[in-house]
């Protein structure tokens, strides 16, 4: 496949930026075009096209105005690594039907793909968590869903009905077991439904994409530094950013794993997300929302594992996948994430209340 020229030439002049050498790919996201740029003062960015067929290019730029204006004013020491602006004043430079950001590159950081120790899983939990602390009692009704019904279970579990009653008799045999066991288990979404209902349980600003990779760690220290990958920063539950974490944190092999052997909730690194979060998020919590922590583990777990599985049921037609089962591979790796978090639930209750009472 030709790669499309990309005029850089022309986006960065916009910046009154001039790169030095050419820009480079960065970064291991798949959704948005993302690039580092040099520039000829030595100055380093991060430049991106941002997927419109994926998010609402505007709602995107009015949550981060809103919520920098919100940092910059009531927490200015706070690292919010915000799009720059262009010479013109605008937030996004549009050129030729598609929309491009610049940010800073942040001096001295990095980021890894997978947690390998409890540390670095609180550091990155912790991140999450300040941002979440810094971001509390804003106005919901001023931002705009960038993804609708992106953690909408409800919504997810409608997608994967339909997909079961339109699938092929083969693929709905081939998965039997799997889609077994999601059905069997749909109390969680009983539970999501019921949640929405109580008025303790309240929309906050929430990152809803909380894997390690999207938190800057300090070189030096390996401490969390900031939040990256704000795109999906929007209105939602805090059982998204918290599920998120510990979907993508406590099993030592990633979602792609077909070694399901290898697929288990490791309590050290569970303990130290809960504890780095709580470490920002503890005060600010409702009694409902810190009684729905272990809830959001199995929330999170659930939504994917039956969007992964409503794709390969209708014929893979969302997720790229590299062989014929990989989506219902997927798919069973959630479920067998989605079993052992069940298998442990009392010492993980166990770590959340010692997590909520420590002092």
């Amino acid at each position: 496949m030709i790669e499309q020229t990309i005029d850089f030439e022309r986006i960065l002049a916009a910046y009154d930026v001039f790169p030095l050498p050419e820009p480079r790919r960065f970064g291991s996201g798949h959704i948005n075009d993302t690039f580092l740029v040099e520039a000829e003062d030595g100055a380093r960015f991060v430049l991106q096209k941002i997927n419109a067929a994926v998010f609402r290019v505007g709602a995107i730029a009015n949550n981060l105005r809103l919520a920098a204006r919100h940092l910059a004013k009531q927490h200015p020491d706070y690292l919010f690594v915000a799009p720059i602006p262009t010479l013109a004043g605008d937030e996004l430079m549009e050129l030729a039907g598609e929309s491009w950001r610049l940010t800073p590159f942040v001096k001295n950081s990095y980021s890894i793909n997978e947690a390998t120790t409890p540390q670095q899983a609180y550091e990155a939990a912790r991140q999450f968590g300040l941002l979440a602390r810094n971001l509390d009692g804003l106005d919901m009704s001023r931002f705009e869903a960038t993804i609708p019904d992106f953690h909408n279970l409800s919504f997810r579990y409608r997608q994967f009905q339909e997909a079961l009653a339109a699938t092929t008799d083969a693929r709905r045999s081939t998965a039997q077991d799997v889609i077994e066991y999601f059905l069997k288990k749909n109390e969680i979404v009983d539970t999501y439904e019921s949640l929405l209902q109580n008025s303790d349980f309240p929309d906050r600003l929430m990152h809803h994409d909380t894997k390690i990779n999207n938190v800057l760690l300090d070189a030096d220290t390996q401490q969390g530094l900031a939040v990256c990958d704000l795109d999906t920063l929007m209105p939602g539950k805090v059982i998204s950013d918290l599920g998120d974490m510990i979907r993508t944190f406590v099993s030592p092999v990633s979602e792609e794993s077909s070694d399901f052997e290898k697929v288990v909730v490791r309590e050290d690194f569970y303990r130290a997300l809960i504890e780095g979060y709580l470490a920002e998020m503890k005060t600010v919590l409702t009694e409902t929302e810190k009684s729905a922590i272990f809830y959001s583990g199995l929330f999170l777990v659930y939504m994917q594992g039956i969007r992964f599985l409503a794709d390969y049921l209708n014929d893979d037609v969302y997720y790229p996948i590299q062989y014929p089962e990989h989506n219902l591979d997927r798919a069973s790796n959630q479920m067998v994430l989605l079993q052992d978090l069940y298998r442990k639930e009392e010492a993980l209750r166990g770590i959340i209340q010692n997590a909520l009472s420590d002092q």
